[in-house]
């Protein structure tokens, strides 16, 4: 039997499918309130590019039929990839390197943390962001914080932990002045708005908590996001 209390314990065998169809639920009505952050501290496109890229990587599932964890995150790295804006290439690169975390037909809790880990940093390389800039980096980097030191949790309550300071790292962006991005360019009118993709990259995380304990434990996909509106 699996040990699922170390770093080398297996994510659940069906999480690719459910992280991915999951992410496609959570942000199919979420897409409007992504998009008002955006017009209140940037140029508002960012809820219909959010939604474009889904509907490309949903059109790349039912036309490659993905059957590993690779194949499915792939299929959202290219959908984002093909998107127009800063953060819609960020996006894709960011699950390229999560879609490359393993060899396998599904990761390792270990191999996870390392594919958010180089997901993160391929987003700071490129976005020239750090945290405090108010971009999806001040969600992502408490996210790969908080597995690297629950590294020896069951799989599920890891990713419950990441989801939690992803959320906590998104809605610290409301204090924040924005360095980068659209929002960078209008100051102090962004104070108090969450920065949307700090916003985005929190419920892709809360997905993926959700997707381990629906194969799990056969709950459900919902997620939270009364969040967004605190």
């Amino acid at each position: 039997m699996t040990d699922t209390t170390t770093p080398s314990a297996a994510l659940a065998a069906d999480f690719g499918r459910l992280w991915v169809t999951g992410m496609f639920d959570a942000f199919l009505d979420r897409t409007e309130a992504l998009g008002d952050l955006d017009r209140r501290a940037g140029d508002g496109d960012f809820g219909s590019n959010i939604a474009s890229a889904l509907g490309r990587a949903r059109k790349n599932v039912d036309t490659t039929s993905p059957q590993t964890y690779g194949d499915w995150l792939t299929c959202v790295s290219r959908g984002f990839l093909g998107t127009g804006g800063t953060s819609g290439p960020l996006f894709g690169m960011f699950f390229r390197e999560l879609a490359r975390c393993t060899d396998a037909d599904w990761p390792t809790l270990a191999e996870f943390t390392a594919g958010l880990a180089a997901g993160l940093a391929t987003v700071q390389h490129y976005g020239k962001a750090e945290i405090g800039h108010k971009t999806m980096v001040d969600a992502l980097a408490p996210a790969v914080r908080a597995l690297r030191e629950e590294c020896v949790a069951e799989p599920g309550e890891a990713l419950d932990g990441a989801a939690q300071a992803a959320i906590g790292g998104a809605r610290s962006t409301a204090s924040l002045i924005a360095k980068r991005g659209r929002a960078s360019y209008v100051g102090e009118v962004a104070r108090g708005v969450l920065d949307p993709g700090a916003a985005a990259a929190a419920m892709i995380l809360q997905t993926a908590a959700a997707a381990q304990h629906a194969n799990v434990a056969s709950h459900d996909l919902t997620i939270d996001s009364g969040w967004l509106e605190d």
